[in-house]
């Protein structure tokens, strides 16, 4: 205890305790609600009345960001070209199916072998709410979507080193974990402890709030009853006839619960990003690049390898050559530029751009992934273990095991997110690896989960994002002194070229974040030539 006078309670007091006991995506959503906190900025179509007559915009890339830009542009009335370097659209956005072949850097080469109607997405697989850009050119264009379930209280939390390497449901986990906080918090109060934070009226109805929070019993104890097991399931189940009477589990000790770590894996739900509701198109992530190829696809030039961007103050000129290695090189050239090619690639490319733009695409790292999709003969996480969509979360290299959100319910074969290292050391070394090599390391660590991986796999495939050669790696990694020195630079105009993708936004590594850099850059694009 601290000598500090009482204070007041204010409002970031009570965001403070909402976060210590609900979590921080609570907390996200407090803050909200007294307006600290912002979702996306996006505020609806943007506005280029009265574009040049003739003017013309060369678009390098046929990613998101790349095809909104080139998509807005051609709205207002601009002539635009698109680069891209890939024979399809969308970049990163990005759905594996079966017959589909993909070459990473080193040559290797894998052809998925999926059945119909199976897939992956090796790129962006799920959508906030609160991504309100990607979410309207899906109703402007017609993309169905579908629920993703982040957060399903039947999946697994996981760790080698706890409880024996017992996968435990994360209802049960949860509920454990919050009802004895729930109790200590409960005990605290009912001893006068908390009396200088609130008041009496608020004291009687916080304890019954945790009551209610926390499953306790009349007692205010989380133990092993009706109350607990209404929230973490029961022992054995509720029935009908004789001898339905269902038996309470017994909860497991706080102090497991805190040796495990498994709590860090709260964040996988609460914080902002993941909140429900998210999102799928359904059939494959790809449906958002394929909408928006449907609106400006006889713009783009595909297998066009960008390999000098060069500019004075009447025009930019591009030179490409075949990706496939065909041909001679060729130019494009047009009164502006919109540059969506990721950092490690650009900054690989000749430009006539001044050293602060230079420095911004040199100071921004991208993060390592790897993703490993598995076949299975049958869907035994729904047969067996009734995991119906949702992400498993272990402290295994594979971070995590996510469950196909289409096809629930209606047996037959399945492709399990096998693997999907972000980040860190794991992520490095799988991407070092083979492709068959991470797919074997996947299965072995994944039967410490799912025993049934073994006698039903059939095969799989895998990217490893550093080894993309249209990428070189997943998304930005920015550091708060990178974004401090280099990221208005980055943004900047120069000359006639200006840069946009999830690199130019502070949503790196989600869609929405190409779509804002992208409208963002069109509008000023459009500014700079009606002024001109």
């Amino acid at each position: 205890m601290t000598n500090e006078p009482a204070r007041g309670f204010n409002r970031r007091d009570l965001i403070a305790m909402i976060g210590l006991t609900a979590g921080s995506g609570a907390a996200y959503q407090a803050m909200a609600g007294l307006g600290l906190a912002k979702a996306s900025d996006y505020k609806g179509p943007v506005n280029l009345e009265g574009a040049p007559k003739g003017a013309s915009v060369l678009v390098l890339g046929a990613g998101i960001a790349g095809m909104t830009a080139a998509y807005e542009l051609r709205q207002a009335g601009y002539k635009v070209r698109i680069l891209e370097f890939n024979g399809r659209p969308g970049g990163r956005n990005w759905t594996l199916r079966g017959g589909d072949t993909y070459t990473e850097l080193g040559g290797d080469t894998q052809i998925c072998g999926f059945d119909k109607g199976l897939y992956l997405n090796p790129g962006p697989w799920r959508i906030p709410y609160h991504h309100h850009g990607v979410l309207d050119y899906c109703r402007r264009f017609n993309v169905v979507l579908e629920p993703f379930t982040q957060l399903n209280h039947n999946a697994y939390f996981h760790s080698p080193r706890a409880f024996g390497g017992r996968p435990l449901r994360i209802r049960e986990f949860k509920t454990d974990f919050q009802g004895h906080i729930a109790e200590l918090l409960a005990k605290s109060t009912s001893q006068g402890k908390l009396d200088d934070a609130v008041t009496k009226e608020d004291h009687d109805l916080l304890v019954e709030a945790l009551r209610s929070w926390g499953g306790l019993d009349k007692n205010f104890a989380y133990k092993a009853g009706p109350e607990s097991a209404d929230y973490r399931g029961w022992k054995k189940p509720r029935g009908g006839g004789a001898g339905a009477e269902p038996v309470a589990g017994d909860p497991f000790a706080l102090s497991n619960l805190l040796q495990s770590g498994l709590w860090a894996n709260f964040a996988n739900f609460f914080t902002y990003d993941y909140q429900t509701t998210m999102f799928q198109p359904a059939g494959g992530m790809d449906a958002i690049g394929k909408a928006f190829a449907e609106r400006v696809g006889d713009l783009i030039q595909y297998n066009a390898k960008v390999i000098r961007i060069q500019q004075n103050d009447a025009r930019v000129t591009v030179t490409w050559a075949d990706a496939k290695g065909a041909g001679p090189t060729r130019q494009e050239t047009a009164d502006w530029c919109v540059c969506t090619i990721p950092l490690p690639v650009l900054s690989q490319i000749p430009m006539d751009v001044g050293q602060k733009m230079k420095d911004a695409i040199a100071a921004v790292p991208y993060s390592p992934a790897v993703k490993v999709g598995l076949q299975f003969k049958r869907r035994f996480w729904e047969d067996d273990e009734a995991i119906f969509g949702g992400i498993s979360f272990t402290d295994l290299p594979i971070s995590l095991i996510g469950y196909p959100q289409y096809g629930m319910n209606l047996g037959g074969k399945g492709v399990l997110l096998g693997a999907y290292l972000y980040d860190g050391p794991n992520a490095y070394e799988f991407t070092t690896l083979s492709p068959a090599e991470r797919v074997r390391r996947a299965m072995a660590f994944g039967k410490q989960i799912h025993p049934q991986y073994e006698a039903e796999f059939e095969n799989g495939i895998s990217v490893a994002w550093h080894r993309s050669p249209f990428v070189l790696g997943c998304a930005s990694d920015w550091t708060d002194e990178a974004r401090a020195a280099h990221y208005e630079d980055l943004c900047a105009f120069d000359g006639r070229l200006v840069l946009a993708g999830e690199h130019a936004s502070y949503l790196p590594a989600w869609q929405e974040g190409a779509v804002l850099s992208a409208l963002n850059a069109v509008t000023r694009l459009h500014a700079r030539a009606v002024k001109q």
